[in-house]
Order: structure tokens, then C-alpha cells, then sequence
């Protein structure tokens, strides 16, 4: 009997635990609510500086508290993706997930870092693209699969924002 009641209290705690957390994220998305819909792909990217880097969107979140992690239009989950930097800007195509695209007008600096949002990686092991949107500034995190991808892709974003990346 003990093992029963002691079972059931375990799943109990489980389930209060997954809907707080479930309770969270939908309330955070609805504090989000005012951020606009995702720029839209462009037909053609042209020719592309960099083309199908393969990695993992990691997140998107408030420029300057990689904490804030954005939930709302997809942004908030973490998917396989492929990046590919043209002249129109940079996009992000994930799988299963919308995909995002920074249009090179709204991209504000890009950087290597070591985490966000509950990510942490070796030393420099994320490319965080920072752009505008709405009236908030984003940052957006991605893990390329291998590391000599980094300095590519950071140097190909860097070229759309008229700069020497650092």
C-alpha cells in the first residue's frame, strides 16, 4: 500500500511539474505577443556567400540577456538548421521549425560566444547574429556542426554588415 501511495505521489509531482512548465512557456509567449511575424524569405538569395552550413539553432533571445529566451513564431525551439549567407541577409533553415531570416538591413553585429539561453558550449563555440526586429533588438544563436564553420559564417555576416567580423 505504502509503495502505491508513494508511486502515485511521484507521478503526481511529475505532471504538477511538466504543467508548470507548460503553464510558463505559454504565458511568456503571451508577454511576446507583440513582437511582429518573421521577415519573410526573399524568392531568390542570389549568390551566396556562404552556402548549407550544417549545425543547430540554438535560440533567439533579448539582445544583451541571452536568458530571455523568445518563445513566440517558433523561435523558441531548438532544431537541426542550415545557414546560408547572401546578399539579402542570412537564413536559417531548420527543420522542423520555421525558418528564420535576418534581412542584412536588421542585422546589427555578429560575434562568437560560449552560451545562451541555457546553452553552454566550448569557448567561442556559437555564432550569435544580433539584429533588429520590431522595436526590440534579437540575438540569434547558432552551433555549426564543425568548428572551422564558425570563422566562416561569422566573416560572410560580417561582409553584410560592411565590417571586418571579430
Amino acid at each position: 500500500m505504502t509503495r502505491t501511495l508513494l508511486s502515485v505521489a511521484v507521478v503526481l509531482f511529475v505532471l504538477l511539474g511538466v504543467a508548470g512548465m507548460a503553464w510558463g512557456w505559454r504565458n511568456k509567449g503571451r508577454r511576446q505577443a507583440d513582437l511582429p511575424g518573421l521577415p519573410a524569405v526573399p524568392a531568390g538569395l542570389g549568390e551566396p556567400l556562404v552556402d548549407d552550413v550544417e549545425g543547430v539553432y540554438v535560440a533567439t533571445t533579448s539582445a544583451g540577456d541571452w536568458l530571455d529566451r523568445i518563445v513566440v513564431h517558433g523561435l523558441g525551439v531548438r532544431s537541426n538548421a542550415r545557414v546560408t549567407v547572401a546578399p539579402p541577409g542570412v537564413l536559417l533553415a531548420r527543420e522542423g521549425a520555421p525558418d528564420v531570416f535576418v534581412p542584412a538591413e536588421l542585422l546589427t553585429g555578429v560575434q562568437l560566444a560560449k552560451g545562451m539561453a541555457g546553452t553552454v558550449v566550448e569557448d567561442d563555440g556559437l555564432v550569435v547574429l544580433t539584429w533588429r526586429h520590431g522595436d526590440r533588438q534579437l540575438a540569434t544563436g547558432f552551433r555549426p556542426r564543425y568548428a572551422a564553420d564558425r570563422d566562416v559564417v561569422v566573416a560572410a555576416a560580417g561582409q553584410l554588415l560592411g565590417q571586418e567580423a571579430s
